[in-house]
């Protein structure tokens, strides 16, 4: 069997049929690169390693200044835009636009708009699952909808301990969710065998942090829109990307009677900043804390098992949450479907005729400054 069947077989590689072709995602070079070391190796030309390097560096660091310090905090200041790509400009004519702005959560403090580009029609309040700042305007070729914030950052370290745990703990977000967060009989039997008769609610959670850790690949992603059920999705085909990840230990977590819900927005770093997914769970009496399962899992792949035990509890500075839970109307609705039905880390175009996809669109996610605070 040839490299390319094995891969499609083994379902390292995603693929569909189209036409009675095989056709891969388009992001299959770059997913075994990231997820395959032994393939990683045999690269001849590595673009990215240095930022790779750096972004390993940070995450590094993160750890050992959490744990020194029991907690960090920072100023960030990020400048986002959105515009149509080339071939769907249509100048002169009405676009509403949604972008991404920090939510109110334990982490964020202090948001500010610093600029934008026309101005902010409306700002959802800061409780609203899924925060933007809403745009209304006209944009000729080549324009852009752009804007500048910042907000303070803060998060605090901690061990959590079994033998601390409570016995009585609470029972809100542990409701299934339809499609994705649903109580499927093959998760029943899966969840058995995760736990093994465990009742402490800390070691539960850390049962389902190993294990989604330890045997779900990460992978890039379809559109989420092209699956039935997420969360079953990553535990029979054994891969998926941060949010497939986030999503099945938020199920497996709901399941097993621990309090869970989403979390993302953009990983913040001079290197890299882009979108990203990552989970909450509640136990008594630390409150909520976070899972970080593909951060997690690279860790865990990588031997760097300091790191893969510290995001089972906790999470870098380095992150803007917007989105609070998934599948919720954005402030005002949007009139046309989603480009990403599952929350909003892009942003969100749309003309009086129709929205756009994420392909159709161009996006920058720059990180201006980052400032340690005491």
């Amino acid at each position: 069997m040839c490299i390319r069947d094995r891969l499609k077989e083994t379902g390292a590689a995603d693929w569909i049929y189209r036409n009675g072709e095989v056709y891969f995602q388009k992001m299959f070079y770059e997913n075994l690169v990231k997820t395959r070391p032994d393939y990683a190796k045999r690269v001849i030309v590595v673009n990215e390693e240095e930022e790779a390097e750096k972004k390993l560096d940070l995450l590094n660091k993160n750890v050992r200044m959490m744990k020194e310090k029991g907690y960090r905090k920072a100023k960030i200041h990020l400048h986002v835009s959105i515009r149509p790509a080339k071939d769907f400009e249509q100048p002169g004519e009405k676009v509403r636009v949604h972008l991404p702005v920090p939510g109110s959560c334990k982490q964020v403090s202090d948001f500010k708009i610093l600029k934008s580009v026309p101005e902010v029609k409306l700002l959802a309040p800061p409780d609203a699952i899924q925060r933007t700042a809403y745009f209304e305007t006209e944009l000729d070729s080549g324009e852009k909808v752009e804007l500048d914030y910042e907000y303070v950052n803060g998060v605090d370290y901690v061990e959590l301990d079994a033998q601390k745990a409570s016995i009585s703990q609470p029972t809100f977000y542990t409701e299934e969710q339809a499609p994705h967060i649903v109580f499927t009989p093959y998760l029943k039997l899966l969840l058995e065998e995760i736990l093994q008769g465990e009742t402490n609610p800390v070691r539960k959670a850390r049962r389902i942090y190993d294990y989604v850790t330890t045997h779900v690949m990460y992978s890039y992603m379809r559109e989420y829109y092209c699956i039935e059920n997420i969360s079953e999705y990553a535990a029979v085909n054994l891969k998926g990307d941060c949010g497939v990840q986030a999503l099945l230990f938020i199920t497996l977590c709901r399941m097993a009677k621990i309090p869970a819900r989403w979390q993302s927005g953009l990983y913040v770093t001079g290197p890299y900043t882009g979108c990203h997914d990552w989970a909450q769970f509640y136990v008594a009496p630390y409150g909520w804390v976070f899972a970080d399962l593909s951060f997690g899992g690279s860790a865990y792949r990588a031997g760097e098992l300091e790191r893969w035990n510290y995001y089972f509890g906790n999470l870098d500075v380095y992150r803007m949450p917007a989105n609070s839970g998934i599948q919720a109307e954005l402030i005002p609705p949007k009139k046309f479907l989603r480009c990403d039905e599952i929350d909003n880390q892009i942003g969100e175009l749309e003309f009086e005729d129709g929205g756009l996809l994420r392909s159709q669109l161009e996006v920058e996610q720059v990180l201006v400054e980052m400032t340690e605070l005491e």
